[in-house]
């Protein structure tokens, strides 16, 4: 009988290794991350609850808040359709320009959100490519809600559609064509056939869209004018307050976007565990032995 063989050594069989490398992964993350954190509800829970409420409570800080909401209520749903439809034409047909169409897509993940921001200034401005013309119907776009909500769409038009085009490439076309030559609509064919597959992706990617619309500053803090009770969402006037030495609001404000966060980081989880459990049932369930 011929001895067995030795596994050769891998990187992390030595004890000492593993246990580095996990102690420095977890002190980094304890610095970079769970500190700054900790700090935020600890200046937080310093007003106490009534204090909480009442600098919650305040109309510029009301407004912030709202502006935000509303900002995501837009933004959200819009690039939610837009990402659908994106990944469909990608993966479901065949047409030249394909892989340019997701080039430009990814684009905002490889442009600052400052640059963007700048960008909109130069075409919508009043020394911009449209501003004129806005400017003689009397339409304003920058400075107002509609400034903000085209910026946050902006940089989030890329989540869904990276959610939604590798799964959909996995899944390929023969059910949507079983579909088509059974006598099914284009419409009935997404809603019965493609969106059951997709709506684990699909929810995963409009919870990240969500969490970076609220918590977007660099584009909107360009395009807003920073206008105090008017045009600034929740990071903007974190930013206000802090500069205006009321630290205290700013940490209060601050919590409400941590929260979003790891509900954010929650979801995310929750929404890995629904689609690699719905991945495993079908395998889980089928037959292993042979039919005679």
């Amino acid at each position: 009988m011929q001895p067995a063989k030795r596994r050769p050594p891998r990187v992390g069989d030595s004890p000492a290794v593993r246990r580095t490398l996990i102690g420095f992964v977890l002190i980094v993350g304890a610095l970079l991350i769970l500190a700054p954190l900790l700090v935020i509800f600890a200046q937080a829970a310093s007003l106490g609850l009534d204090g909480f409420l009442k600098t919650i409570g305040e109309p510029d800080t009301r407004h912030a808040i709202m502006l935000t909401v509303v900002t995501a209520l837009i933004a959200v749903p819009v690039n939610t359709v837009f990402g659908i439809a994106a990944a469909w034409a990608i993966t479901k047909f065949d047409f030249w320009g394909r892989r340019f169409l997701l080039v430009v897509i990814e684009i905002p993940f490889s442009i600052s959100p400052i640059v963007a921001g700048v960008a909109y200034l130069f075409v919508y401005g009043l020394q911009g490519l449209f501003g004129p013309l806005l400017d003689a119907w009397d339409i304003k776009i920058l400075f107002a809600l509609p400034g903000i909500v085209l910026a946050s769409m902006f940089v989030t038009a890329p989540f869904v559609v990276r959610e939604l085009v590798p799964l959909m490439q996995a899944q390929g076309r023969d059910l949507e064509e079983a579909a088509t030559s059974l006598g099914a609509s284009g419409w009935r064919t997404f809603f019965s056939v493609t969106l059951p597959n997709i709506r684990w992706a699909l929810l995963y990617g409009v919870v990240l869209c969500n969490a970076r619309v609220m918590g977007e500053f660099g584009a909107v803090s360009v395009v807003s004018g920073n206008i105090r009770g008017q045009t600034n969402t929740l990071p903007l006037h974190i930013e206000l307050l802090y500069h205006d030495y009321q630290t205290a609001g700013a940490f209060a404000a601050a919590s409400i976007l941590t929260v979003l966060a790891l509900v954010t980081i929650v979801a995310k989880v929750l929404l890995e565990r629904q689609g690699a459990g719905r991945a495993r049932r079908p395998a889980l369930a089928a037959p292993t032995g042979k039919s005679a």
